[in-house]
């Protein structure tokens, strides 16, 4: 019987960021029929084109704006959950921030720890598409996280995330959960074992890359 291949790489492409495997051992978060295991921490276009994430949580630490939003919808090959503020920017221009996101294609919005219970209910009233609530915390209020109308848990923890899984699933089993993975196989095991539903990855930068690139022209 002929062997099939069942990937195909081009040539061009293989140079490309490729989320350690571990990732596919994530049970996954199924969103409008798609299944999503693995999200790139990523507002860089060029990253964002050229890795094999599921998805993309386009959040950076500025005020969000609309032509941001835009940008990476138009390059991204691959849904994308996008930040829409919570922290410096409150209230009702999360809410509007989030609306714009939505007509644009986003897949789900995050907002950071910071953001109100009252904003998440009017949020997830709004729009049609996942509330990711930020968690960076053991002794944060999930249960009210939930009430409120969070779709999805986003554990940014640091060290402690797995820690922060754990006791999320202990206490609310059903409840999704994307979190942080680290570096490698063995932090991001680590994160799945303790019950995390998906895994955000966060890439080395362009600047990374292109040095090692660099690196190796100049020795040629």
């Amino acid at each position: 019987m002929a062997t099939i291949n069942k990937e195909f790489e081009g040539v061009l492409r293989k140079h490309m960021i490729r989320l350690p495997e571990a990732v596919l051992k994530a049970p996954g978060i199924r969103i409008f029929g798609r299944l999503i295991r693995s999200a790139v921490f990523s507002t860089d276009v060029a990253i964002i084109r050229n890795t094999n994430a599921d998805a993309v949580i386009a959040v950076y630490p500025f005020t969000p704006l609309p032509v941001i939003t835009a940008a990476v919808m138009t390059a991204a090959d691959k849904p994308v959950f996008c930040g829409v503020g919570g922290g410096i920017t409150r209230g009702d221009r999360v809410i509007d921030l989030a609306l714009d996101a939505e007509f644009r294609g986003a897949i789900g919005v995050v907002v950071n720890a910071p953001t109100s219970n009252e904003v998440i209910l009017k949020l997830s009233q709004k729009i049609d598409i996942p509330v990711l609530v930020t968690v960076v915390k053991p002794d944060e209020d999930f249960g009210g996280r939930l009430s409120a109308g969070a779709s999805i848990l986003n554990v940014s923890g640091a060290s402690k995330t797995p820690e922060i899984v754990k006791r999320i699933k202990d206490m609310y089993p059903d409840a999704p959960v994307i979190a942080t993975g680290g570096p490698n196989d063995e932090t991001i095991l680590q994160t799945i074992e303790a019950g995390a539903d998906a895994i955000t990855y966060t890439p080395p930068s362009s600047a990374e890359i292109f040095k090692n690139i660099m690196n190796g022209y100049r020795q040629v």
